[in-house]
């Protein structure tokens, strides 16, 4: 594998090739990953298959415009993503605290790319080639395209493309959106005619440039003045977001319109097997071997993404907002040439890490009346209850995970995480979940029950909490029949809109109970474009518009945190405090159902005014004994009358 192998990243890339020119010039704020997990990587390649020349620009400088310069001015237009994750998130911890690595630069290190770097680099683009259209994508762009809330600048910002000043946004997975774009631009169209591109964005002087029906959804004032309109702006918008019965979205900005085409058609089997087969190198480019590498391969390398899209639709996740609530498939003849193509890796040991992504086992639409009428206006497929209609099948995955396990050179086939547990409650046939268990679980399963109260689940847009418990119980019983030593490993999140100080007692004694003992925990991170973060800026949940709990207070949210780590010496301070301010004394003492023994409190930091270092996603655990399902306790107040 050489540099060659790999799409261009310097004048020296081109002149090898005996390029004098080339049509896209790619800017990322990530490291260049010739991967199918980096949007990078699949845009690139998909333009290449086109015909087109693309070169790359990973991690410029953005002091200046020499690195955008390097390579000349593009042809058609410069493409621009912050990276795989919004660069805010990629920077601070939700405790807003410096990240000291960044796992998608060379060698862990931080501060490769800049604060706000889709807007950053859209500034510098225009700067170094004030001709050449500007075109904003990826995670950072999509889920910014509205005038949202800002969790670092903590207020209501301007959609990116006002911000940014650049031509067009594509939003959501980009293939589709990108290739008509480029038709049209090599055609000589003008950037200022393209505005009929389903899943792109753009400003406009007058909303009559809507080519689509169209909805208004409150301006950008509105939103920023009225918490209440900014919910309702929310709600219009994720509504919307459906590539069969969705509208455009227009929003009022500064005396301009955002105009929100409809979403793209997710990709059809075909479409998404091509773009799998595309040439990729499946590694990092050679330049970064010695800063040591790009840490982020190495969760993907020996993984397969066999599927898109979410009808789950949690609150906290952008993944609906982003790919879209239909799901779409690859078929079993593409998954199984990317396997083989995994066996003849020189690292390969004989196991593929992960066959699935953030929805493992959903390989097909919800229910068939969804691709004729597209998804339920205002209504989840699977919480807090599931819907009669939905289509729950695991044969078809079964079938798969079964061809690659026999494939030549493979031992193990695992799935480490993704797994939604309650579509998996709801198979009557059983049969996925005992094959799970005997052959693709690694010592633990990743699963995400999140909280335990379900007032909070609700919220989270996650079933209700007995749901996970029978889930839990037939995990331990499939375990001790095919005499297996596996544990699950619950993702967990603390200070949730409508988690109270109370409920986070509640966990955490449901969790002793069960024998779990959380390692990590993650802190609720209001990141744009969820209805979490509208509940969190807002107070109010944006389909009832009725009033939210939420945990502002530092002391507070430190206090909720360390009560899922209630073993730990140094949280024995916050967690006392807890237990005394909810009227849990109960909980201190020497019992198997107490959190902590009594005594004088360490000496400890002041978290009066200060939040503590925020946390990873995982938790790693291991059951060591069984207990009831934690129940509301009668000392809990009423929910209503507490702060908002």
């Amino acid at each position: 594998m050489t540099a060659f192998d790999f799409l261009p990243v310097s004048r020296e890339d081109m002149r090898a090739r005996d390029w004098y020119y080339y049509d896209f010039l790619i800017v990322t704020g990530d490291a260049y990953v010739d991967h199918p997990s980096f949007g990078t990587a699949v845009i690139g390649r998909v333009l290449e298959a086109d015909g087109y020349r693309v070169a790359i620009l990973a991690q410029p400088r953005w002091k200046d415009t020499r690195d955008f310069e390097a390579m000349g001015a593009p042809r058609y237009a410069v493409l621009i993503n912050a990276g795989n994750l919004d660069s805010m998130v990629a920077h601070y911890t939700a405790a807003k605290k410096r990240r000291s690595e960044d796992f998608y630069s060379p060698g862990k290190k931080a501060g490769r790319r800049p604060d706000r770097a889709v807007t950053v680099y859209s500034k510098l683009a225009r700067q170094a080639f004030p001709d050449v259209p500007v075109i904003i994508g990826g995670l950072e762009a999509s889920l910014r395209r509205f005038a949202h809330y800002d969790y670092w600048a903590d207020r209501v910002m301007p959609p990116i493309l006002a911000d940014s000043g650049a031509d067009l946004l594509v939003y959501g997975m980009g293939e589709k959106a990108t290739r008509e774009i480029a038709r049209r631009l090599a055609r000589k169209e003008p950037i200022a005619s393209i505005t009929d591109v389903r899943g792109t964005a753009f400003m406009s002087e007058s909303r009559d440039k809507c080519r689509f029906e169209a909805v208004e959804c409150p301006s950008f004032e509105d939103v920023s003045a009225d918490k209440r309109r900014y919910a309702e702006a929310c709600m219009i918008q994720y509504d919307e977001h459906d590539p069969v019965r969705g509208r455009a979205v227009i929003q009022k900005c500064m005396g301009k319109y955002l105009i929100v085409n409809p979403p793209q058609p997710p990709l059809t089997t075909e479409e998404f097997d091509r773009v799998s087969a595309l040439p990729y190198q499946r590694a990092p480019h050679p330049m970064y071997e010695k800063e040591g590498g790009v840490p982020a391969i190495s969760e993907v390398q020996f993984s397969i993404i066999h599927n898109r899209g979410c009808f789950g639709a949690c609150h906290f996740c952008a993944l609906a907002f982003h790919q879209g609530r239909m799901v779409t498939s690859r078929s079993h003849e593409s998954v199984l040439r990317e396997a083989e193509m995994l066996t003849k890796h020189p690292d390969f040991k004989g196991y593929i890490h992960d066959v699935g992504g953030p929805t493992a086992n959903f390989r097909r639409p919800s229910c068939p009346g969804q691709l004729k009428n597209g998804m339920c206006r205002g209504r989840s497929c699977l919480a807090p209850t599931p819907c009669l209609r939905l289509d729950v099948d695991h044969t078809d995955y079964l079938k798969l995970l079964r061809k690659i396990a026999a494939l030549p050179g493979v031992k193990k086939v695992f799935i480490r995480s993704g797994i939604r547990f309650d579509y998996l409650m709801l198979d009557k046939s059983g049969e996925f979940f005992a094959d799970l268990v005997k052959n693709h679980i690694s010592g633990q399963l990743k699963v995400a029950p999140e909280h335990c109260v379900d007032e909070v689940l609700e919220l989270m847009g996650k079933p209700r909490h007995e749901v996970y418990v029978r889930f839990e119980e037939k995990f331990k019983r499939l375990n001790e029949r095919y005499g297996k030593r596996q544990y699950l490993v619950p993702y967990l999140i603390s200070g949730h809109p409508g988690s109270t100080l109370h409920d986070a007692v509640r966990l955490a004694e449901y969790l002793n109970r069960r024998g779990v003992q959380p390692e990590q925990v993650q802190d609720f991170y209001p990141t744009p474009g969820t209805i979490s973060t509208c509940m969190y800026y807002t107070g109010l949940d944006p389909r009832t518009m009725e009033p939210v709990y939420v945990a502002r207070d530092p002391l507070e949210k430190a206090m909720q945190r360390a009560l899922l780590q209630w073993k730990k010496p140094e949280n024995r301070e916050l967690v006392l405090r807890a237990l005394k301010e909810t009227g849990r004394e109960d909980l201190i003492g020497y019992g198997k159902h107490c959190l902590i023994r009594p005594g004088a409190p360490a000496r400890g930091k002041d978290f009066s005014r200060k939040t503590p270092k925020g946390s990873g996603r995982s938790a790693k655990s291991a059951p060591k004994g069984r207990g009831g399902a934690g129940g509301r306790d009668k000392k809990t107040s009423p929910r209503k009358g507490r702060r908002k």
